[in-house]
């Protein structure tokens, strides 16, 4: 826990003088798709609940800003925090559908409620199809703090993103938290001491899909887009991706993995389609050879040095699991 801290302190510390030798709009895009990829394995490492279809959340978030913050003039504090209670309500009802089921039939079923929501993002008029809603405006902050320019913007989605992690941070260190790891571990031992799972699974599945909302509605601003991108089924394959690759279960090892994909996209995107070949390179090296990811391998080497008292068994044994 306190490497944890001690990391979020230095990140801030950097965040905070990056601008001034970074790409401001890059960095913004790595938060917001760090944040998902962190609310994401909220649900996979915590809980061990396998989604494939979590871009619904992202997706459904950064129209409902994207449309408050251009049609309706809402202030962008206003539009995200739509954005996430529509995600948290979105994911309400998608986790009382889908925890009925578990293992393959969990993640089919996610997937499928997912695909209904980008079919929904194709017809309805609002969403305006194919184009998606673009030229999405920038309002100030309460009303007086400009943040129409990128380097302007950059320290609220800084802000978000810490909040959205410390919110994380605090939810995986609560009763609640441990509560959910040990559902995860042994589900029907949890049972019989008395808890009720399915409430459990919900309460986190509604949470990751909240969290998921922030970052989604973060980035329609960041971007000035909502398109169908966010809703597709490849935004989902990719923050599990990013999860794998950063280190499914540690707390730092989705921003490692979501920094990776977005600098993949961004950096690569003049070879074509050879990126896509890339980022499966990437993904079999680090199964065959990282089986805890980048971040987990690393906390299991700091242990083993004697840096780090103990590794979290969840981040030893998550990552090889799924892997």
């Amino acid at each position: 826990m306190k490497l944890d801290r001690y990391l979020l302190i230095a990140f801030v510390a950097v965040g905070l003088v990056l601008p001034l030798f970074g790409d401001t709009f890059f960095l913004m895009k790595v938060y917001c798709f760090a944040l998902f990829a962190c609310a994401f394995n909220l649900l996979v490492g915590y809980a061990g609940l396998l989604a494939f279809g979590h871009a619904a959340f992202f997706g459904a978030a950064s129209y409902v800003s994207a449309f408050a913050l251009k049609s309706w003039g809402w202030p962008m504090e206003v539009a995200i925090i739509a954005s996430v209670i529509s995600s948290a309500a979105l994911g309400l009802v998608f986790g009382a559908i889908a925890i009925r089921r578990t293992g393959i039939y969990f993640a089919m079923i996610t997937l499928a409620l997912s695909q209904i929501i980008y079919f929904m993002a194709v017809q309805l008029p609002f969403t305006q199809g194919e184009d998606g809603i673009h030229g999405v405006p920038r309002p100030p902050l309460l009303g007086f703090i400009n943040v129409s320019s990128d380097e302007q913007l950059y320290y609220f989605v800084l802000a978000v993103f810490v909040f959205g992690f410390l919110a994380i941070y605090r939810i995986v260190h609560s009763p609640f938290g441990h509560t959910m790891r040990s559902i995860r571990d042994n589900e029907t031992r949890a049972i019989s001491l008395g808890y009720d799972t399915q409430h459990y699974k919900l309460g986190v599945f509604v949470l990751s899909a909240a969290i998921a909302g922030l970052a989604g509605g973060t980035k329609a601003a960041v971007v000035q887009l909502a398109s169908l991108t966010d809703v597709h089924f490849q935004m989902s394959g990719e923050v599990i991706l990013m999860v794998i690759v950063g280190g499914v279960g540690t707390l730092w090892g989705p921003v490692i993995g979501a920094a990776l994909i977005v600098a993949m996209h961004d950096y690569l995107a003049s070879i074509g389609e050879w990126m896509i070949v890339i980022q499966g390179l990437l993904f079999l090296a680090v199964v065959q050879f990282f089986r805890r990811g980048i971040m987990g391998e690393l906390l299991a080497l700091l242990s083993r040095i004697g840096l780090r008292k103990g590794t979290d068994k969840n981040e030893a044994t998550t990552g090889e699991t799924l892997a």
